[in-house]
Parts: C-alpha cells; structure tokens; sequence
C-alpha cells in the first residue's frame, strides 16, 4: 500500500522543519543549540550526567527489556507544533520496509520484552502496520498503536477501529486538551473536532468503556513552556470535560513534558521561552524518576533498523553504538551487548527527569509534576 502526498490532507499546527530547510531540521543542530544555551548557576550547570551520578547513578544503564519500540517512519497527515519526530506529509521517503519490518520481528523474538509500541509519525500510514500488529498479536505480544486519531478519519481507515478491537491493540492517542482552543493552537484548526469523531468511533468500537483488552489511553501535552500538571487529576479533569460536552469516553490518561527538540525547540528559541525551559527541566530535576526511564526498559527502532536507546535519541541521530563503534542494527541485535550498553544522555533528557517526570507511559514518580 503506497500513499502519495495527495492523500495526506488534515489539519496542520506549522510546517515540518525539513520542508522549510531550516538549519534546525539537522539534529546535530538542535543538539548544539541545547549545549550552547547559559545554564551557569542551575544545578550541575545543567550537565545530565553530573546530576545523574550526584542522585547516584554514576553510569545509566538498562533494566529489564520491557518494551520493543518501533518508529515505522516520519510520514505523518499532520504537523503538531509539540512533535519531537518532525513528522508531516513530506517526510514520504523515511518510511520502515518490509525486510526492516521482518527484522524486528525475528529481534522481537530474542527479548523478553511483553509489550511491542508501534509509533510514527502516523504508524497507520506505512504500509507494513498490519503486518507488525498481526504478527506481534500472533506472539502473545501486548501491542500499543500511537495514534493521531484525526488518520481514522481518512476513507481507506473507515474499519480500522474495529480491526484493531478485534485484536485487542490498546491505542495511545494524542489530545492536548479537552477544550477546542488549547488543542487547536498545538495541533491546527479543526483538529479537535476530528478527534472527537474518531474517539466517538472508537468508542463505537468498544474502546473507552472499561474493557482491559481494548484500552484507550489518551496522551497530553502541555501547549505551553511549563511541565505536565498532576495526570491523576487531568485525567478526572479530561474525562470529566468530555464526557459533559461531547459524550465521549477513554480509559486512561497520561501525561508528558514536551522534549526541547525538533519542532518544539524551534518555538521555544523564536519566542525566547528556550533558556528559561531549560532552566525550569533542570531546576526540577528528580531523582526518583531515574529507576523508570524508558530508556531503560525500552529498546527503540528506526524505520530502518538501527537501535536507539528512546525515541527521543532516534530524533537527535543519537544511536546505539557497540564496543567496536559500529551502530547497532536491528538486524543483528544481540541481547548481550543490548544489556550492558551505556544509555546515551544529553540536556534534553532532563525532559524526562522534570517533576513528576515523563516517559511514553505517562508520569514516573505519581507526584505533581511542577
């Protein structure tokens, strides 16, 4: 299944970086604009690393291999201002084959991991999605489909809700807010009544009603320079809201700091918010959030194969490297040099460390996040 730029229309927030060629679209550019911003009087001098080992982690490493990730491409049919991927409809090329695609299934099958996160940009959209959620499905694997919500609403995904119910795939779905205005002004006009006609859908589908099997989770992001608020209380909040206005239902929500990378740099050095961000991740650095990283129990593939420690890294071009300096592949991955890797850290991963911390599962300490 092939999909043309035609197809991919929708609402848009911006424009992908790559599309506008600005410097910013090249990772190692989004690095050292990071390293280069003043944090002379925060904590450690907003070195990761210093304050990892002063919270008593000298070296990060893994745990327990929990979580087979799979970034199956960028090509998205919108443009959010938050997306650390850099998604959009341009990004046509960077898209997971079928070969790349086996592959992941045969180092699925060399790791003890129980939940394969299927991810994109819009991971509906390539064309090997099935295959992966069938074959996953087929292994007694749990499988998350990180979902837009607004691709449901394309013509050829008119069934999909009910395929994925039928296979008990839980969908993480990204909504901002549960008003218009705050959803809007991350995701473009008219996104949030798309997605209120695709939760309707799923909903339709059985999702959203307190079955285990068919869980849909909804995924928050502040529309803001400031971290995620407390996602026990959002949650009542959120369902709340929707249910009152749109009669609408999910299951669960979480919560995630944006990560001062790709797009959401770009705003945060245009509007001058990018050094007291920084500064804010830093001041709130928390040390009970290090045990549950995901980058400790996850393993995170690119759309054509090569490991990464979390998504975030794949984004910055920040790859596993093994002892002979060689990227790791998904080709030939080996549990051995997979567990006694050294996690790559940089200034962005204080994204994940601030407050109640963030990960792709929500918050990691279960405390207020600011």
């Amino acid at each position: 299944m092939s999909t043309s730029h035609q197809e991919l229309v929708g609402p848009r927030g911006t424009t992908s970086l790559r599309s506008r060629a600005v410097p910013l679209a090249e990772p190692r550019r989004q690095i050292a604009l990071l390293q280069a911003v003043d944090l002379e009087g925060s904590p450690h001098g907003g070195n990761f690393d210093e304050a990892l080992a002063h919270a008593g982690h000298p070296r990060l490493g893994p745990a327990k291999l929990e979580i087979f990730q799979i970034n199956v491409g960028k090509l998205c049919n919108m443009t959010c201002k938050h997306c650390h991927v850099g998604a959009g409809p341009d990004r046509i090329e960077e898209q997971m084959d079928r070969d790349t695609a086996e592959a992941c299934m045969r180092a699925l099958d060399k790791t003890e991991a129980h939940t394969v996160d299927i991810t994109g940009g819009a991971p509906e959209l390539n064309a090997n999605f099935s295959y992966l959620v069938e074959e996953s499905v087929g292994r007694g694997k749990h499988v998350i489909d990180r979902c837009n919500l607004t691709v449901l609403l394309l013509p050829r995904f008119r069934e999909l809700p009910d395929w994925l119910a039928e296979r008990d795939v839980e969908i993480v779905a990204s909504l901002p807010h549960w008003r218009r205005r705050n959803t809007d002004s991350q995701r473009g006009e008219g996104t949030f009544d798309a997605s209120i006609q695709a939760i309707r859908r799923l909903n339709a589908a059985g999702y959203g009603r307190g079955d285990s099997r068919k869980r849909l989770t909804l995924m928050v992001n502040p529309v803001g320079a400031f971290l995620a608020g407390s996602q026990s209380s959002l949650e009542r909040e959120w369902k709340e809201g929707l249910e009152r206005e749109h009669r609408v239902r999910f299951d669960r929500l979480i919560a995630l700091n944006n990560m001062p990378i790709s797009r959401f740099l770009e705003w945060l050095d245009a509007t001058g918010n990018l050094r007291p961000y920084l500064q804010l991740l830093v001041r709130k650095f928390n040390s009970a959030t290090v045990s549950g990283l995901m980058c400790r129990n996850t393993l995170s593939v690119s759309w054509d194969g090569r490991l990464f420690d979390c998504d975030f890294n794949q984004m910055l071009e920040l790859p596993i490297v093994g002892s002979d300096g060689r990227v790791l592949n998904v080709r030939d991955l080996d549990r051995g040099t997979i567990a006694s890797r050294r996690i790559v850290t940089g200034r962005h991963c204080y994204g994940c460390t601030a407050g109640a911390g963030s990960s792709c599962g929500g918050s990691l300490s279960g405390g207020a996040a600011s």
